[in-house]
Parts: structure tokens; C-alpha cells; sequence
């Protein structure tokens, strides 16, 4: 399933231009040194990496403890029902329940140590601006750490979410350097098809939780591996 995470940091790097692609044009990087700018985008992404790679290690230990009590397979079609259901409900209904009034005064935070962090130049800064960018809150974020948490374990939650964070690269670095190339339709198109690749990969992560014995796809349950060995002897 780590595939997934890679398509959806790929495609989902469209709605993350929307979200953080003003981050990305402040940034100061270097206008007449394209060597230390290169440098400067490599640590601004690496810092998004190292972000995205611990939340992937909290969220996998949570994937891992319920792995654990045996739910891995229950948790990945729970995970990817989620995945539909947060896809399906209009974005209203989420606003009215105000799930993210909790985080509002860390997000804040963060948001003002960014600020503080654009306005330097150092060679840690674009580090710093890239770690902290990878704590806002956003909706492909969201669904990535539901790839992590489903993952099972500490390692391949952390990889998931490096994953996706892999995929972002490309369109993020072109918002830096090309951002006038990102307007128009082509964007619009491949937002609109975000929603329908979120529901595939929940359906994905579904199939894989039935246990239907396709390799790679939809492995037989471990339970059911663990009584066919033991019959065995």
C-alpha cells in the first residue's frame, strides 16, 4: 500500500499549492546564486520530510498497538472507510462540529514561528520553515496519516508518511521556482480529481482489510496464516 502514499503526495501536491504554496513563494531564497538556491529549496523539503517522518513514527505506534490486539485488518477497512466518508461529507458539516478548536493554539504558534522564520536568512531558516510547514494542518496531510496509522507499525507508518511527503516535491519546488506556470485549468482539473483518487485508496485499504488472499493487494488474514502452519505439523 506504500504506493499509495506516493500518488496521493504526487497528486495531492495540487490542493497543498493552494494550502502552502504561499509558504513557498516567501520563501528567501537566494535570486542570483542558483547553486545556494538549489541548497536552500534541498533544506526547506528535507525539514517538510523530517516533519511528515515523525508524525508518520507517532501515528504508526498508534497503527502498531492496534495491531497488536490483532485489529490490523479491521483497522485498514475501518481506516479506509474514513477515508470515504471524510471524502463524501460536504465540508459544513466537519465546520460545525469544529473538530480543530483544540489545535487552534498550537497551529497558532506555529504559524508565528513561521512568520518570524521567513523574515531571516540563514542557512537554517528554509530547515526550520520546511519542519514547521509540515505541522499545518491539512486535508491530504489528514488522509496520509490515516495511510500511516493503517500501516501497523512505527517503520512503515514513518515511510508512509515520507512517502507522500516524496510525491510533494516536484510541483512544490516548481511553485518556487516557476510560480506563475501553476494558474489556470490543468491545476483546477486535477483538484477536482483528488476526491475520487482518496475514495480509490480507501477502497484499496478496504480490500485489503477482507483478507481475500491476493498477493500484494489483499494478503490473507495472519490468524488464518497461523492455523494453516500449525495444521501443518
Amino acid at each position: 500500500m506504500l504506493y499509495s502514499a506516493l500518488i496521493l503526495g504526487i497528486l495531492g501536491s495540487f490542493h497543498c499549492i493552494g494550502m502552502c504554496g504561499p509558504i513557498a513563494f516567501m520563501l528567501p531564497v537566494s535570486r542570483d546564486n542558483q547553486v545556494k538556491k538549489f541548497f536552500q529549496i534541498f533544506l526547506y523539503h528535507f525539514g517538510r520530510l523530517l516533519a511528515y517522518g515523525i508524525i508518520g513514527l507517532a501515528f504508526g505506534l498508534i497503527g502498531k498497538s492496534l495491531n497488536l490486539f490483532g485489529f490490523q485488518q479491521q483497522l485498514s477497512i475501518a481506516i479506509g472507510a474514513l477515508m470515504i466518508l471524510v471524502i463524501m461529507l460536504p465540508v459544513r458539516q466537519f465546520q460545525k462540529y469544529n473538530f480543530s478548536q483544540p489545535l487552534y493554539r498550537l497551529i497558532g504558534k506555529v504559524k508565528s514561528s513561521l512568520g518570524a522564520a521567513l523574515k531571516k536568512k540563514t542557512p537554517d531558516t528554509f530547515f526550520t520553515i520546511g519542519f514547521l510547514n509540515g505541522f499545518l494542518p491539512c486535508g491530504l496531510v489528514y488522509m496520509a496519516v490515516f495511510g500511516s496509522i493503517a500501516a501497523g507499525s512505527l517503520l512503515w507508518g514513518s515511510l508512509y508518511m515520507l512517502l507522500f511527503g516524496l510525491g510533494t516535491i516536484p510541483l512544490m519546488t516548481t511553485a518556487v521556482y516557476f510560480s506563475s506556470l501553476l494558474g489556470g485549468t490543468m491545476r483546477k482539473k486535477v483538484q477536482k480529481l483528488i476526491p475520487a483518487l482518496v475514495v480509490i485508496i480507501g477502497l484499496l485499504f478496504i480490500i485489503r482489510g477482507l483478507g481475500l488472499d491476493i498477493p500484494y493487494l489483499s494478503p490473507a488474514e495472519v490468524t488464518q496464516e497461523v492455523t494453516a502452519a500449525s495444521s501443518c505439523h
